[in-house]
């Protein structure tokens, strides 16, 4: 019933849908700026991220859209899971837990150290459901970004 494959260009609309699903479910719709043709440059040109979609009985379901990141106390890549969501309709199906087994056995065939995520304080669901994966929070540290007008300034400083 389960079906995960990597994500193709023609994919742009759909991961745009989840992503717009997705902001609106963690309350930051008003932040959600990008669009299909950003989506398909980034992902596929340039291939600075990737995604693998999930499909229900042939319906589409989720996605999860990753990244790789380096360790420089491991000295191995690590993946970066930036965002997973999966549509309300078909949740409870194992499909979360079939995009992190998926998203696992990647990062352990190309030998990353570390596989992370972030998650929002307040989605208790997520938070247990990590939980029973076994993921353990990093209690000691916090996120930073520089974003914006900020980003900017710092990067004319130059």
């Amino acid at each position: 019933m389960l079906t995960l494959r990597e994500a193709r260009p023609e994919d742009a609309e759909l991961i745009l849908a989840y992503i717009r699903e997705l902001a609106a479910f963690e309350r930051l719709s008003h932040e959600c700026v990008t669009d299909a043709a950003q989506l398909r440059r980034f992902l596929f040109e340039d291939k600075r991220a990737s995604a693998v979609m999930a499909d229900w009985s042939g319906a589409p379901a989720g996605f999860a859209l990753y990244f790789y990141n380096f360790s420089t106390f491991l000295g191995r890549p690590g993946l970066y899971l930036e965002d997973l969501f999966v549509r309300p309709a078909f949740r409870r199906n194992g499909i979360a837990r079939g995009l992190f087994q998926w998203l696992a056995k990647k990062a352990v065939a190309e030998e990353c150290g570390r596989f992370e995520w972030s998650v929002l304080d307040w989605n208790e669901n997520a938070i247990a459901f990590y939980r029973a994966l076994g993921a353990l929070p990093l209690s000691e540290w916090t996120v930073q970004r520089l974003t914006g007008e900020a980003l900017h300034r710092l990067a004319k400083e130059c």
